[in-house]
């Protein structure tokens, strides 16, 4: 479900007013879309599927995934296909044994999709049992997929670069720097991240 545009727009002004770098670079720039995504275990797998390629080949891969699986890629029939079967689709043996790990845990109820923890690290840490989710694409889910708005994904770079930029700080700070800044901003982080990403691709920097 993702921050709806309502709430994110609330969590800025609300951000704006603690933080003299957020409000001159809102006025700039305006506020950022909403950036939602389904909750639930299709998400995860095309997050998996996507890893290390383009939109396009993430795209092809995942249509013909689910020609040969049905619509959702269904994890028991993902784990009823053999090697061949997958890879014909464009999974590597790698992205097959992170598809497998999502799809076992997500039948057997060890990964609760729909009653994840309310409680943010010990969500993150139900996630990062799949193979190939490490923390920042589970802090990622957590953000667009479920909304939750104080999701702050510190070891992203361009989380990092966006902090130094409204924060006039020369040197990128590192994750642990980035972590301890935005502490302040508690507990409208998500939106934070978001409006890092927002100012980043605009290339917006504070004078």
């Amino acid at each position: 479900m993702g921050i709806p545009a309502q709430q994110l727009h609330a969590a800025l002004d609300a951000l704006a007013a603690i933080e003299p770098g957020i409000a001159s670079a809102l006025a700039v720039t305006g506020y950022p879309d909403e950036r939602i995504s389904a909750s639930g275990y299709a998400t995860l797998l095309r997050t998996i599927i996507g890893q290390q390629v383009s939109v396009a080949s993430a795209a092809s891969v995942w249509n013909k995934l689910e020609a040969l699986l049905g619509a959702g890629c269904p994890p028991e029939q993902l784990l009823g296909q053999d090697f061949d079967a997958l890879r014909g689709c464009g999974l590597s043996r790698q992205k097959q044994g992170y598809a497998r790990s999502l799809a076992e845990l997500v039948l057997s109820g060890a990964l609760p999709l729909d009653a994840l923890p309310t409680d943010d690290e010990e969500a993150i840490a139900y996630l990062t049992q799949v193979k190939g989710i490490g923390r920042w694409s589970a802090e990622i889910y957590l953000l667009f997929a479920e909304g939750r708005a104080d999701i702050w994904p510190a070891g992203d770079l361009a989380v990092q670069e966006g902090v130094g930029r409204l924060l006039k700080i020369a040197v990128r700070p590192s994750e642990k720097e980035t972590r301890a800044i935005a502490e302040r901003w508690r507990p409208y982080r998500g939106a934070a991240a978001i409006f890092t990403w927002h100012i980043y691709a605009k290339g917006f920097q504070v004078i």
